[in-house]
């Protein structure tokens, strides 16, 4: 091992993921002496792979599709908000001790209120997709006292479900997609559609001229939610924002260092969106 501390981003696949260009930059910026990887585990390896890890030195990974629930089962020790959203993206070892953390909605508010310039508190907020990504950000989006969160799925009986989850931090609202005629101030896509170019299938009416559609997929291009939506009046962006958030929070939690996200964006921001 070098005299670097030892992190990583682990995931099947991870060869795409963009985390060790965001914390080479923050590591600079921050003036940190870190190593960051990609680490390919397989499908029925996750576990193996993580020891592995801890016992070559490592301090912590970023975990992504599709070990965010073995990494809440591995943990020893969760903070409120993995608790809260059921799946950990953060991992941090320390003295025997496997931290589980979940960045991704701090990640998304930071995106939403500070970089987009959209406050939540008495929006209009439609959730679409009732699974781990939209767990992770429930809690956190209620804590920002929206004027209405609904949830819309393809089974509304799993949006119910997660509604039923958070029921005592805040009201939310559940809808089938064919069910929804509201306009929307904020319209949050968690759902995976756009990784196979496609999309759910919300109606045109929840779209103005003064909504914020963001998906949380990114790449090169659109995905077809978020062509669909600026077709619809609404402004758009996609989930690159909330990955750069999300890694600024987890650089925080293993350093105790804040970086400045804002030149990360100059540097990497996908241009296509």
């Amino acid at each position: 091992m070098s005299l670097s501390d030892y992190y990583a981003v682990i995931g099947n696949p991870v060869a795409h993921s963009k985390s060790p260009d965001i914390h080479a930059l923050f590591a600079r910026q921050t003036h940190q002496n870190i190593t960051y990887q990609r680490v390919l585990a397989p499908l029925d390896g996750f576990d193996a792979t993580v020891r592995q890890i801890i016992a070559e030195g490592g301090k912590g990974l970023n975990v992504t599709v599709p070990f965010k629930l073995a990494a809440f089962e591995l943990a020893t020790s969760l903070t409120p908000r993995a608790q809260a959203a059921g799946a950990v993206n953060t991992l941090k070892f320390d003295e025997g001790t496997i931290l589980g953390d979940n960045t991704d909605g701090r990640g998304l508010m930071a995106d939403i209120i500070d970089n987009a310039g959209y406050p939540i508190q008495g929006a209009r907020v439609l959730l679409l997709g009732a699974g781990g990504a939209a767990r992770g950000v429930i809690l956190p989006l209620l804590e920002q006292r929206p004027a209405r969160l609904i949830i819309a799925n393809r089974s509304v009986e799993n949006a119910r479900k997660l509604a039923g989850f958070f029921s005592s931090s805040g009201h939310i609202e559940v809808s089938a997609y064919s069910a929804l005629r509201d306009e929307f101030d904020i319209i949050i896509n968690a759902t995976s559609a756009g990784l196979s170019n496609d999309m759910p299938p919300v109606p045109d009416t929840v779209f103005g001229k003064a909504s914020l559609a963001l998906d949380m997929v990114y790449g090169d291009r659109r995905t077809p939610f978020l062509d669909f939506a600026a077709q619809h009046g609404a402004s758009v962006r996609d989930g690159f924002g909330m990955l750069v958030e999300q890694a600024a929070e987890s650089f925080f939690v293993w350093r105790g260092v804040r970086p400045d996200t804002g030149p990360v964006f100059s540097a990497l921001r996908p241009q296509a969106v």
